[in-house]
């Protein structure tokens, strides 16, 4: 069986092979399997988007594995927001990671370090032919800081600081930083869901 990424970003498509590789003949990303498909993420959750995306894939990709994921970063102080709006917290169209990030110090910063908690959360959805066959959900726990630090990454990454490296998440190398990753823990508990389902079957 075939798995289809509902994404054609690099990143995350070798990412995901290093980890589930093993378990599919073939791992592609959707424009590689040829399909142009963007779904409208307006559900209230991360995994609400997650089924939206990998559903209407799977039913377009008859007999393949597709894995859709959501993510966002969630803080504390805010009531857990901007979670399923991260790309565009600052509002308007697209993506616009530095205004995004502007408008987060900006309501933050009357906010003490010790309050500034927040993680990174990523909902992943693996379904065939329109039907969920795993799930899973991963985090990362950290802090806000007061200012950007580190080149590395992208959207949120240079104002997440990740304790256990003492470092933001734009100061580590991409190959330390996803292993440790909300991503990277989302996939790792996918593939013990596959396992224990394949280890069940055998029983």
């Amino acid at each position: 069986m075939r798995l289809i990424i509902a994404s054609n970003n690099k990143n995350k498509l070798r990412e995901i092979r290093e980890i589930l590789g093993h378990r599919f003949d073939e791992v592609l990303s959707m424009r590689e399997a040829g399909l142009e498909l963007d779904t409208v993420e307006d559900a209230d959750s991360f995994m609400g988007n997650a089924r939206k995306k990998a559903y209407e894939a799977s039913l377009l990709l008859p007999g393949d594995a597709v894995l859709a994921d959501d993510s966002g970063l969630c803080v504390d102080a805010l009531g857990g927001a901007p979670g399923v709006y991260s790309a565009r917290f600052a509002g308007g169209e697209g993506h616009d990671d530095p205004a995004n990030r502007r408008k987060l110090l900006e309501v933050l910063k009357d906010v003490p370090d010790k309050e500034r908690t927040a993680h990174f959360a990523c909902c992943m959805v693996l379904a065939v032919n329109g039907r969920s066959v795993a799930e899973a959900y991963g985090r990362a726990d950290g802090r806000i800081l007061f200012e950007e630090r580190g080149q590395n990454g992208f959207g949120y990454d240079c104002l997440f600081y990740y304790p256990p490296f003492d470092r933001s998440f734009a100061e580590l190398d991409a190959e330390v930083k996803n292993t440790v990753s909300h991503r990277h823990n989302a996939l790792m508990l996918l593939l013990a869901a596959l396992d224990a389902d394949e280890e069940g079957a055998k029983e």
